[in-house]
């Protein structure tokens, strides 16, 4: 849609799979009333606005006005199940008509994309390892280490310096070693049960619960709906190896696995 001269705007929460024009209450930001535009068989949310929104006076408005964001689209799923969710702060310049003329133009990629995520929704999984149990299981598991280890015992800190060092990348190359293993294995297994992954890019923070762990994997997975009990009997596996612990949560709307400003026309 391109910039016109009007000032009033539309707010856009998603793109649903509905025929009916309804009010969905007053579940948007700032409690305004959410409503459908339809074009045939699909429709945008979104709340009126009478002029391009103003910035967040401080964090802590803005993180209401996401979390608000997040409750709606929730309440949408909720009532519609499979839907396409924009990103927090998407802001069309115009009215409904200019909103339809965009839903018509885009039909055919928004029904596509509807089609392709019905009956799955997102899910977070992170596995993360306890490098000292993990440390001790190599040890365990290596003659050569253990060799290396006693020989360094029996010496003074001073004589068993370079060994040490030695010791210390023989051992941290043995941890790499089997992180990699581990890690392949629990991939197979997690993509076996799900239909398409999009992995972390960036060091996630690791939460309280699993403080002193590090992170293996941190994927979002787009899961058909019949796969999610295989895929929490398959992490609840790897839960059970030792050192190991594994995060598991959603279902959530599926916001890694589209892209409507790449894919399609927006404001």
């Amino acid at each position: 849609m391109n910039e016109t001269e009007q000032e009033n705007c539309l707010y856009i929460y998603s793109i649903l799979n509905t025929a009916t024009e309804q009010n969905l209450g007053t579940i948007g930001i700032d409690d305004n009333p959410v409503y459908t535009i339809v074009y045939k068989d699909i429709a945008a949310a979104v709340h009126f606005l009478e002029k391009k929104p103003e910035p967040a006076k401080d964090e802590q408005q803005a993180k209401e006005w996401v979390f608000t964001h997040n409750y709606a689209i929730d309440k949408m799923t909720e009532k519609f199940g499979t839907l396409l969710p924009f990103s927090f702060g998407c802001v069309a310049l115009g009215n409904d008509e200019t909103i339809k003329s965009w839903l018509q133009k885009n039909y055919e990629p928004f029904k596509s994309e509807l089609e392709k995520l019905s009956g799955t929704a997102e899910y977070l999984v992170q596995i993360f390892y306890d490098p000292k149990i993990l440390a001790e299981k190599v040890l365990k598991d290596s003659p050569e280490l253990q060799e290396l280890n006693t020989k360094i015992q029996g010496m003074s800190k001073g004589k068993g310096y370079i060994l040490q060092k030695q010791f210390d990348v023989r051992r941290d190359q043995a941890i790499t070693k089997e992180l990699s293993k581990l890690g392949a294995e629990f991939g197979r297994a997690i993509h076996e049960n799900v239909k398409e992954t999009v992995p972390e890019e960036k060091k996630s923070n690791v939460p309280e619960k699993f403080k002193g762990k590090k992170s293996v994997i941190t994927l979002s997975c787009l899961v058909s709906n019949e796969n999610v009990e295989n895929l929490g009997q398959v992490l609840e596996q790897i839960n059970e190896h030792e050192g190991f612990a594994v995060r598991f949560t959603g279902p959530w709307s599926p916001y890694s696995f589209i892209d409507l400003k790449k894919d399609f026309e927006h404001t």
